[in-house]
């Protein structure tokens, strides 16, 4: 996949993940430029259509980061990310896609390394995924 650059899509929690992400960039920690990020309050607002949608709209890849389990702002938000998440893997399994397209991760506010680095890994993962086959099936019906 010479010269594929993959489009990531990132829901990252207010207090945690895009906190986290504002550290690394305050610390000039360099991650690739792929991610365009959504902020949310919770990552437990994020709707499972959302995550469906970005992939209907021409993501390659989905991240989303929230607070630690047990550190969530509105207490239970994180564990319900971590349930529509993983229904939301099983339903692009379902449709032939590889669920390893989405990123799940708990990042803190003081972890800008960590938000970096974790990007970095999920961009190059997909990377070698390369294209999402819905992005093909779009671009064909689009």
């Amino acid at each position: 996949m010479d010269g594929f650059e993959p489009k990531i899509i990132g829901f990252c929690c207010n207090w945690c993940a895009y906190a986290g992400a504002d550290l690394a960039g305050i610390s000039r920690i360099q991650y690739p430029p792929n991610l365009r990020m959504i902020r949310v309050m919770c990552s437990g607002t994020i709707d499972p259509l959302y995550i469906l949608e970005a992939f209907q709209k021409g993501a390659d890849g989905v991240f989303i980061g929230g607070c630690h389990l047990g550190d969530c702002h509105y207490m239970a938000g994180n564990y319900k990310t971590r349930r529509k998440v993983s229904l939301v893997k099983r339903l692009l399994s379902q449709l032939g896609v590889s669920p390893q397209r989405i990123r799940l991760e708990w990042v803190s506010a003081a972890e800008g390394q960590r938000f970096a680095q974790v990007v970095t890994d999920f961009i190059g993962e997909v990377k070698e995924l390369g294209p999402s086959l819905l992005n093909q099936e779009a671009a064909r019906h689009g």
